[in-house]
């Protein structure tokens, strides 16, 4: 007997910034918020969802993708290691980046330098001429300082 359904090519990004990090199971169900539903109408919850919530309720990041059509599944959890935030399939929360301490994310700085841009530019002038003068003021200050320790 053979079997015959729809081809599905699954794509899977690699969000793992390093090899080593570590992981629990976390037992997972269909009510949770991150479930979507593939176009085979199985609920899954995606690789890389932050779970329970993309909130300050955050505990870890899925390792993988885990169907919870027929109920509960069991998923690993990362708990601790770096990964690519930019790679998640959303990106994680303030308030979530804050509570998951022992997560880090190489590309956090990345993504706030770039919407940070234009107010740095506007005060670099400003930040520029305020070390210009305070660079200045602690030379004075420096040679004022060894030439009273003479």
């Amino acid at each position: 007997m053979s079997y015959v359904g729809k081809q599905v090519n699954a794509t899977e990004t690699n969000f793992l910034a390093s090899s080593k990090f570590v992981s629990f199971q976390q037992l997972v169900d269909n009510t949770n918020a991150a479930v979507v539903t593939d176009e085979l109408g199985h609920k899954v919850i995606p690789a890389g969802t932050i779970l329970p919530a993309n909130d300050a309720t955050a505990k870890g990041v899925t390792t993988d993708e885990v169907d919870v059509t027929d109920g509960a599944a069991l998923v690993g959890l990362i708990v601790d290691g770096w990964l690519y935030a930019k790679r998640l399939p959303v990106a994680p929360s303030a308030d979530a980046i804050k509570v998951m301490t022992a997560i880090h994310f190489k590309d956090a700085n990345a993504a706030s330098a770039t919407t940070s841009t234009p107010a740095s530019t506007a005060t670099a002038p400003t930040s520029g001429a305020a070390n210009t003068g305070a660079g200045s003021t602690s030379g004075s200050g420096s040679a004022s300082a060894s030439g009273s320790s003479k």
